[in-house]
């Protein structure tokens, strides 16, 4: 049989899942597995790195098996992952020395804020794009090596690893032989210079983080390890990696500069494509790598959202008010239309534009009629909002914006889809294929195995499902969004 099959990884934040794309890039099968969260302490967030792995193993073997593949007939292997989360581990023995560390934990605040208070954000800016945000990697780094005992001597003797979850993912598939981040990865962590493609020495220096602990950094899609025969029953190649958000960039074709999209999973994440150009925002969005190809850097402006999906399990397992998440739809359209209630998701603080680390959720507006509905139907408002934020943002850095693609799983909701169109003011188009994190996987991967001819081909393959028109007057829009900055105004920590 022909290898004219990609498998997907995507390893993302509340479980992990693989898929089998056709060469079409159609879906053939697919499989997942929940990811157990830890909560060590309020406002800390882990997971198990060694359950990451079987379960990566378990839902690989299952989709392969539902799609009725042997291993010889995969052209290739693309990971996509949950971004900025870390695992440090043993090189001799691959094992990790502490629990992985989440992005949206936040252990590391007020070294941030020391570091900001010293004066450094500006060159964090210049060289890597970021803010100074415990949401990024490099702080993390650090708390690991200063809180596992013995972490930075076995450092010190290049006796440890570090690196992302598609980092580590790749370390095991090739049975240790390969210690590689692409690009998209590097870009998160606050050690990695965006402009020369390097890891940062004053990032290194800054934040005591030693160059040996760190991965080699490669393109999105190359040759860039073999899996090993024992995880599906053939040596199959590793062709393609990438953040989650960059990886549902090329999935919806975003592969030109005025190209926005915006992913609803447990967070939010709105990505500009800006071409050769690392466009430096002046309303506190990220300046990040959207991919590398053959060495070309193609940037992107982000806008970061820490909960949208996560605050529909909030009302799922923490209130109580729904059985399952796809509940929601229908307990939100029983609410008042003027109920008037906010709910503000800053479990984990607020993202951007705001960037408050202390910042802490609240609902506002109940009144005595206030009921489940309302809260539901508040929450979902909450992901319109907050991309509002995002676009306005864009905007105002210049964006001209004639569309919003979306994708995850929030948007098979009809009713938020509408709602966020009304919001943010523009067409909202959702694709037939709205898992684009995988199949942005698979197209780098597919690239490599040469699937596809180039990033633009992907781009006529990509075909609408449903566009959302604004339908709300802006006089109403703008009333209802006047509330909820004065909701994020009061729970702002300064």
């Amino acid at each position: 049989m022909a290898a004219t099959h990609i498998l997907a990884i995507d390893q993302g934040t509340t479980s992990t899942r693989a898929i089998v794309f056709d060469r079409g890039g159609r879906p053939v099968a697919s499989a997942q597995k929940e990811l157990p969260q830890i909560f060590p302490q309020p406002g800390w967030v882990e997971h198990d790195a060694e359950e990451i792995w079987r379960a990566t193993v378990e839902v690989c073997r299952r989709a392969l098996a539902r799609a009725g593949l042997a291993a010889t007939a995969l052209a290739g292997i693309g990971i996509t992952n949950q971004r900025e989360t870390i695992v440090v581990w043993d090189r001799s023995t691959g094992k990790p020395i502490h629990n992985a560390i989440v992005w949206q934990d936040r252990r590391t605040a007020d070294h941030c804020v020391a570091l900001k208070r010293a004066g450094h954000e500006h060159e964090v800016s210049s060289r890597t794009g970021l803010l100074i945000d415990p949401y990024f990697s490099g702080t993390k780094i650090a708390w690991v090596l200063d809180h596992v005992a013995g972490a930075r001597a076995a450092a010190a003797r290049g006796a440890l690893a570090v690196g992302t979850i598609e980092c580590f993912l790749l370390w095991r598939l090739s049975g240790g032989r390969v210690h590689a981040s692409d690009a998209t990865n590097a870009s998160r962590t606050l050690l990695f210079n965006i402009h020369d493609g390097s890891w940062d020495d004053a990032m290194l220096r800054l934040l005591d983080v030693p160059s040996s602990l760190l991965p080699a950094v490669v393109d999105c899609s190359g040759e860039l390890a073999v899996a090993t025969p024992d995880f599906l029953g053939a040596a199959v190649p590793v062709l393609g990696m990438a953040g989650d958000q960059q990886a549902a960039t090329v999935g919806q074709a975003c592969v030109r500069p005025g190209m926005i999209k915006a992913t609803y999973g447990t967070g939010c994440f709105a990505l500009l494509n800006t071409g050769s150009i690392a466009v430096r925002s002046h309303n506190r969005l990220l300046t990040t790598i959207a991919y590398q190809l053959a060495g070309r850097r193609t940037y992107a402006l982000e806008g970061s959202i820490f909960i949208a999906g996560a605050a529909v399990q909030w009302l799922r397992d923490g209130l109580g008010l729904i059985e399952k998440s796809a509940d929601v739809e229908a307990l939100a359209a029983r609410a008042r239309p003027d109920h008037g209630v906010y709910l503000v998701p800053a479990f984990v603080g607020l993202g951007a534009p705001y960037w408050d680390a202390a910042a802490r959720g609240a609902l506002l507006g109940l009144t005595r009629d206030s009921g489940p509905a309302e809260i539901a139907a508040a929450t979902l408002d909450s992901v319109c909002y907050q991309t509002r934020d995002l676009v306005e943002a864009m905007r105002g850095d210049g964006a001209q914006l004639d569309e919003l693609r979306v994708d995850g799983g929030m948007v098979v909701n009809d009713a938020l889809m509408q709602r966020l169109a009304d919001t943010v003011g523009l067409p909202v188009e959702r694709p037939t294929v709205t898992e684009t994190t995988a199949l942005g996987a698979a197209f780098l991967a597919g690239l490599q195995a040469g699937l596809w001819p180039s990033l633009e081909a992907l781009a006529d393959s990509w075909t609408l499902d449903r566009a959302f028109q604004p339908e709300e007057d802006a006089a109403s829009r703008d009333r209802r969004c006047a509330g909820w900055q004065e909701a994020v105004r009061r729970v702002r920590s300064a």
